[in-house]
């Protein structure tokens, strides 16, 4: 028996980008068995530990304050890289880069230091 080869509809051809928008999207998802609060909970402890997570004392401290096990704040540290809210650190471990822990924005490069227009004023 042979069969008719069918051409894609237009439905048909739609449905690839929406699917892999989805499995994109999917990719984000904050890790299984956290929420929005625990997310708010590792970015409020991690600011308290100085930012960095790197020792077995800085992941006990978490664990203490989230209430998250090892296994998920590795989950989250991996969620926040990929939403660029954590960079993962040269020697191991994560650091926090929004919030309290935003690196301070370079002057920039047109601007006069105080003291120099004082010094060009006399």
């Amino acid at each position: 028996m042979i069969r008719a080869i069918r051409r894609p509809t237009i439905l048909g051809r739609a449905a690839a980008p929406v699917a892999l928008a989805a499995l994109v999207a999917g990719c984000t998802m904050p890790p299984d068995g956290t929420n929005e609060q625990d997310i708010a909970a590792y970015d409020s402890a991690l600011a308290s530990i100085g930012c960095n997570l790197r020792t077995e004392g800085d992941y006990q401290a978490m664990e203490l304050q989230t209430g998250l096990t090892r296994q998920q704040l590795a989950d989250m540290s991996a969620y926040k890289v990929e939403t660029d809210a954590v960079r993962r650190l040269e020697g191991g471990g994560f650091r926090l880069v929004v919030g309290p822990c935003a690196p301070a924005a370079p002057a920039p490069a047109d601007a006069v230091p105080a003291e120099a227009e004082a010094d060009s004023a006399a």
